[in-house]
């Protein structure tokens, strides 16, 4: 049950696999990072992040196996995933989940590493999971539920990594100073 005061988020999609929409699509295409939720053998969660998440199509997502032999390895045991894409900025995104395939050889892998190819990746893909969605679900920030908008947040977000940097180039070249 959600907290009284956070408003509920619709399940966008419960039991029939219906397609991707196009701001879910955008999300994942701009963001290209997601937070990977699977399960261990002893029943543990384990939380990866993911750069290599994509739109497959219109109800899958396609990651790469660059540096996740965890996250492979749980999949190839227990199928069960969750992708979550947030924009940081806006702080708004989605929540996929579903089974995975897991692919390391045969035509599947090379039509992966193909589309991975054409992105630009270099790295070596050790595998190519597929995500077959099954539920999806609208994620944002509380910020909402106080009434703010979507210009506030981003204003208040990109303020936030404005100064960030500006500390961190502070810090860079005092340590350049120091040497």
């Amino acid at each position: 049950m959600p907290h009284p005061r956070c408003r509920s988020l619709p399940v966008l999609r419960e039991e029939n696999p219906a397609l991707l929409n196009s701001d879910m699509k955008r999300v994942v295409e701009e963001q290209r990072l997601g937070f990977v939720a699977t399960a261990r053998a002893d029943g543990t969660p384990d939380l990866a992040p993911d750069w290599t998440v994509s739109v497959w199509d219109d109800s899958h997502l396609v990651l790469a196996d660059v540096c996740s032999p965890q996250t492979t390895d749980n999949l190839k045991a227990r199928p069960a995933i969750e992708v979550n894409v947030v924009d940081p900025v806006v702080r708004k995104g989605y929540r996929f989940t579903g089974k995975a395939e897991v692919y390391a050889s045969g035509p599947s892998f090379d039509d992966g590493v193909a589309f991975f190819r054409r992105r630009g990746m270099v790295n070596a893909i050790r595998a190519v999971i597929l995500v077959a969605v099954e539920t999806t679900r609208a994620l944002s920030s509380p910020d909402y539920d106080l009434g703010l908008s979507e210009a506030e947040v981003s204003r208040r977000w990109e303020s936030h990594w404005s100064q960030l940097r500006a500390r961190r180039q502070r810090a860079a070249a005092a340590e350049k100073e120091r040497r």
